[in-house]
């Protein structure tokens, strides 16, 4: 069913009847051209585009529990493209423009506000990295406005702009920034890619993966054995351990992010503001709670729930940010799993198995890279060869030195 104003007034008058359900639950078939392991954002932005793009439609998705409970819904919900080198600039910009464009290409309503993204500097040698990377975006053809105390206190009136330790100088805008509906973007991408013919088979844990001769053949699930010529591997923050099934060691650690929502308030703030002194990051949801985050935990760890040294850390740097926060009760938190790479950008690419592919390593950017990551990994499952967008993104450039160190922190995932 495609859903507009003539289906509206069908529901309104039909009444439940009239609710089709958004994909089917098909039984899982012995063998597909294409299985995707990760019924996550790129999971299914992965199956999507393999049909639309690609006409490869015998494609299976497999998620262990059900689609959209992995990181995809354990997020902090922010899109931007504000990068600065070679390879992430136009790849999380192409990502900015399928969001812009996404609610009409899949016909769901993903709420993309583009509110704008401020990141704040706080000292002459922040700004010349701002002044710097505000540049290289607008080489490229992306918004980016560096602003003064000023410019920033006319955005966002209730920052401490003269805290002792931190004061606010300026920053960095990305008025095409903003945030999307998480649990949509997962929803819109299952619609969209069922309606094309791909089988979503959730409850649907790999248990095993079968490679003959160098080459996968299939895989081995909780319910039963499926074989395939191509394999893809989405798992987000466990990709570490679906790629062991393959006999493959990635260098990848993966870490608990976690994330924090308020109580509801009156609208008080407009952007998605990042404190750059204390690595936190704000936005007020369309329900009026403050959605937030900080820094990883510091131990790798595969369970989805955080400790509270880095709650009380990330509650320190919201109230030094942001004072009025203090009088806010906090009304729940979530953790979810980051798989971070030792360059701090991504892994999109063909393994040394013949037939199996990789997507992980995202780091703090999984979500906002959703669309292009899946753009990409479709294109490189189907074609056999990386689209330029991902052409940087290989596996080995950790042997050949070929890193993309975006912060410039060195090979630690703490830093990133």
């Amino acid at each position: 069913m495609r859903y507009g104003w003539h289906s509206i007034v069908k529901q309104a008058f039909g009444g439940l009847a009239c609710v089709a359900p958004a994909w089917r639950e098909p039984e899982p078939k012995p063998a597909y051209d294409v299985v995707i392991v990760g019924g996550g954002g790129h999971g299914l932005a992965t199956a999507y585009y393999l049909a639309k793009e690609h006409g490869v439609a015998n494609v299976a998705v497999l998620e262990k529990g059900y689609l959209g409970s992995g990181s995809v819904g354990r997020n902090t919900t922010i899109v931007r493209s504000n990068y600065l080198l070679d390879g992430n600039v136009q790849f999380y910009e192409k990502s900015m423009q399928l969001w812009e464009g996404l609610e009409q290409d899949f016909n769901f309503n993903a709420m993309v506000s583009q509110r704008g993204v401020l990141n704040l500097y706080h000292s002459d040698a922040q700004r010349d990295a701002y002044a710097r990377r505000g540049t290289a975006m607008r080489l490229h053809g992306i918004d980016a406005e560096l602003l003064n105390r000023e410019g920033v206190r006319a955005l966002v009136p209730f920052l401490d702009f003269d805290n002792a330790r931190f004061p606010i100088h300026g920053g960095l805008l990305q008025r095409r920034g903003g945030t999307v509906r998480h649990d949509a973007v997962a929803w819109g991408y299952a619609r969209g890619a069922d309606s094309r013919g791909v089988d979503l088979l959730q409850n649907c844990e790999v248990t095993g993966i079968s490679v003959e001769s160098g080459r996968v053949t299939g895989v081995e699930t909780s319910r039963g054995r499926i074989a395939c010529t191509k394999l893809g591997l989405a798992t987000a923050g466990n990709s570490s351990r679906t790629a062991a099934m393959a006999g493959l060691k990635l260098p990848i650690e993966s870490h608990v992010l976690q994330a924090f929502v308020s109580e509801a308030i009156k609208p008080y703030l407009d952007q998605v503001v990042t404190y750059g002194a204390g690595h936190f990051y704000v936005s007020q949801s369309d329900k009026g709670g403050l959605v937030f985050g900080g820094d990883i935990d510091g131990y790798n760890s595969y369970a989805q729930r955080g400790n509270l040294p880095i709650v009380e850390h990330v509650i320190e740097a919201g109230v030094a940010m942001l004072p009025g926060v203090s009088r806010l009760r906090l009304l729940r938190s979530w953790g979810g799993i980051m798989d971070m790479s030792m360059d701090g950008s991504p892994i999109i690419d063909k393994t040394p198995v013949e037939g199996l592919y990789l997507n992980c390593g995202w780091c703090y950017g999984g979500f906002k890279a959703t669309p292009a990551s899946g753009w990409c990994f479709a294109h490189t499952i189907a074609r056999d060869a990386p689209h330029a967008l991902n052409a940087k993104f290989r596996l080995d450039r950790f042997r050949g030195g070929r890193v993309i160190d975006e912060r410039g922190g060195g090979a630690r995932p703490n830093l990133h």
